[in-house]
Formats: structure tokens, sequence, C-alpha cells
């Protein structure tokens, strides 16, 4: 474990405290820290004993009172204090097992930590996990938990996990839910094996535990060219995307009637691919399943149309926007939107082909730089090259193939400007670029 502080918060209790960037946290009311989740759960008392290990090796030892579940506003040098559990699956869709061979190590590694679905919203599967672990979750009310369900069925998640203990998941579930965890559910659709009757026998399954579990998303299997020697996976046409979604309508509007949403959502990629457009706003509830990229297309209008009244009618300036294919028509509009509002703006779309990973990967998120600058260098572009935030690694300005934003501005010779997915704050960025200028 790995319990050294790498951040103390400007006016926490730590800091008040005197603790340091470099100390060590050892223990809380006298139970050694293994992990986040034991600082998580146990730093929630309003009364703590606490032993850090300063620079020195000197050991403090400190009495807290405080308001209950408030933070000590200590981040710590490895997120969970641990080594990230490796996934024991070896799905027959595994997007990772389709990466081109050179990447960077990250790339290839497979997490499967309920901690990480905890703390950043990873999905697990749950077949790595003993009953002590499960205990735990149990006893800290790690909740949510987003897991990654693809099948109720024991034979075929078994062949489909290739894991030959993955078939416990209805068991895991139940037993999550009777003890009050908030589960959030995610299926990976593969045409011909857990789609359609398949489909929806996963989903009448899931919500027989409901409200434990909140919703599910089902997202598209995306197919890379770098498929040698891996399971021969079927991919969605327009007609096949068409037929899913139609299928599934009876049961959502039967749970609608039951519980005011449709339980089970699937990703915008189906209705794009269907030539369909996407369900309305309260059909997506509070969007919390945007990371499948479900209701990112309503939410985005949503947004823009709220915002546009505080598109400054002044402001001049060029932009070219960079999308996938899927978005690509979705963006297209929402340009042609602003421009109406303020016909003095330029903006243009560039839709960007994955070549790396094949033309058959369509969302934006999967887009790497290196296709991005290829595909815009010999092109007239706008004074602002704009990118959606989901193109970058989490919380850097790094693209999947270790392109940095610094490097596409040097390259293109123009200024990258990156925006919230969703649309968030976009107009406000717009205007920002605009009075650059004046």
């Amino acid at each position: 474990m790995n319990t050294k502080i790498s951040k103390v918060m400007y006016n926490s209790i730590g800091e008040e405290l005197g603790i340091e960037v470099g100390d060590k946290l050892i223990s809380i009311n006298e139970t050694i820290i293994k992990d986040i989740i034991d600082y998580k759960f146990l730093i929630a008392d309003e009364y703590l004993e606490i032993e850090v290990e300063k620079v020195d090796g000197e050991i403090w030892q400190y009495e807290i009172d405080k308001d209950y579940e408030e933070d000590l506003g200590l981040e710590f040098e490895e997120g969970i204090m641990d080594k990230a559990k490796s996934c024991n699956n070896k799905c027959i869709f595994c997007f990772v097992d389709q990466n081109p061979k050179g990447m960077r190590e990250t790339i290839y590694f497979k997490d499967d930590d309920s901690r990480l679905s905890f703390l950043q919203g990873n999905f697990v599967t749950l077949t790595n996990m003993k009953d002590e672990d499960i205990d735990r979750i149990i006893r800290y009310r790690i909740s949510p938990i987003n897991i990654s369900v693809h099948t109720t069925n024991d034979e075929l998640r078994t062949k489909m996990l290739n894991n030959r203990f993955a078939g416990k998941i209805n068991e895991r579930m139940q037993r999550l839910s009777d003890a009050g965890i908030e589960m959030h559910a995610q299926i990976v659709l593969c045409p011909g094996l857990n789609n359609g009757e398949a489909l929806k026998s996963t989903v009448e399954d899931l919500y027989k535990l409901y409200p434990q579990v909140q919703n599910i998303a089902a997202v598209p299997v995306g197919v890379t060219k770098f498929r040698d020697g891996l399971f021969n996976l079927n991919t969605y046409t327009r007609e096949s995307a068409k037929k899913e979604i139609m299928d599934l309508l009876p049961l959502q509007e039967k749970y609608i009637k039951e519980t005011g949403n449709p339980f089970i959502r699937l990703a915008d990629e189906f209705y794009v691919m269907a030539n369909m457009d996407v369900p309305n706003e309260e059909f997506y509830g509070e969007y919390d399943q945007l990371e499948d990229g479900v209701g990112m297309i309503r939410i985005l209008r949503q947004i823009i149309d709220r915002d546009l009244e505080f598109l400054d009618k002044d402001t001049n300036s060029s932009f070219t926007f960079v999308t996938g294919s899927s978005a690509y028509e979705e963006v297209l509009k929402m340009c042609n939107k602003i421009m109406i509002k303020n016909s003095n703006l330029n903006l243009k779309v560039e839709k960007i082909l994955n070549k790396f990973f094949g033309e058959s990967i369509t969302v934006a998120g999967l887009l790497t730089g290196g296709d991005i600058i290829n595909q815009l260098k010999d092109k007239e572009l706008g004074k602002y090259i704009m990118i959606p935030r989901n193109m970058l690694r989490a919380n850097e300005r790094v693209f999947l193939d270790d392109i940095t934003i610094e490097h596409m501005e040097n390259t293109l010779n123009r200024t990258v400007i990156v925006f919230d997915y969703t649309g968030e704050g976009l107009i406000n960025l717009i205007n920002e670029c605009g009075k650059r200028e004046d």
C-alpha cells in the first residue's frame, strides 16, 4: 500500500493540523489504512484519532473533532493506495485486446476493481471478487457500484467473459441488492449472442432488483481492425440497430408506467446507425449514463438551446470543430444553430475517420491525435480547433496515442480549445475566444 500524501487542501483540517505533502497516513482510530476505501469509510466519524508518519520518520498522533462525513482534505500519491486489481476475464468482445502492439503499457491494463467503480465510475464484472470482498462492500456501504453484466444467463455469460466463474452474477447482485447497495448495469451488445430475446431476458432479470439496480446502459460492441485470432463478432447494421430499438420499446414503456423511467436505455450510437432521432429529454432523466454514450445528443441540444441567449452577437472569430462519424451531423446542426444566432462567426465541422482503430469505430472518444493531425493538416482551418474532452485521457491533455494538445497546436499552428462533450460552457468559450481578438 502507498499512503503517501500528495496534496493537502487549502484551509482544510489536514492543513490546520500541520500535515504536509510527503507525510504518510498510518491509521485511523487504531485501524491500519490498507486502501482508499478504508480511508473514506473511517474518516466519516465525528471523532478521529489518526497516526501520521512525517517525512523524517517521526510518528505524530492527532485527535480530531469534526462534523460527520467532513473530509480531512488529503489526497494521496496513489489514488486507491494500492495496485488496481486486474481483470481475470478474457471477454470475447474486450476492446483492450483489439489494440495494436507498441502502445504504452497502461493501454493494455484491464482493471476490474470495485474501488475504482466507487471512486471513478469504472465498471466491474464481480468475477474476481471473493465473498469477503462482497462483505466489505456491504460493511462499508460502497455505493453505487457499476457492474458489467452483459447477460444474466450463466452459461452465456461464462462464454462471453471466457471465465468459468462468470456465472454467479445473479447470486452476487441479489446479495448486494438485499444489503441496499445501489447498482448501475452495463451491457455490451453483441449481435447474435446477447441481444434480442436474450437481452429482454437479462433486462427482466435485472428489473427484479429495482430500485437497487437503478438503470441499465446498453452499448454496441466495438470492433477494430486488430482482431486477428480473436472471436468472430458481428456488428450492427442500420436494420439490426433499428430492430434493437423497436424490440425494446414495449419493455421501456412498461417500466415508464411503473416507475417513471425506462430502466434500460440504448447508447446514442444505435439511433445514429438506425437513422432515428433520439428520445426526448424526459426519457433520459438525470443523464446518469452519459459516460456510456447514453443521452449525449439530447443533452448537447438542450444545453446549446439554453445557452444560446448568452452568445455575444458582436464576437467575430473562426472555429474548426473536430468529431467522429457518429456525431458529425449533430455537431454540424449545433454549429449552424450558433451561426444563425451570430452570422459573424465562422464555424466549420471536420469529420475525422478512425484510421488508427479502423473506420468501423465512429465515436469521437476513440479518435487519436495522429488521425486528427493527418486529416486536418492540408485543410483550411479556423483560428481555433475545438476538441471534445472525451477524446483525451482523464484529467490530461493527451490523446489515446500519446500525442499531446501542445504537439497538435505546434503541428497545425492553431490554438486547440478543449470543451465539455455535453456542450456545457461551450458558448462561454466562444465568447471568450472572440474577446481575445478585440
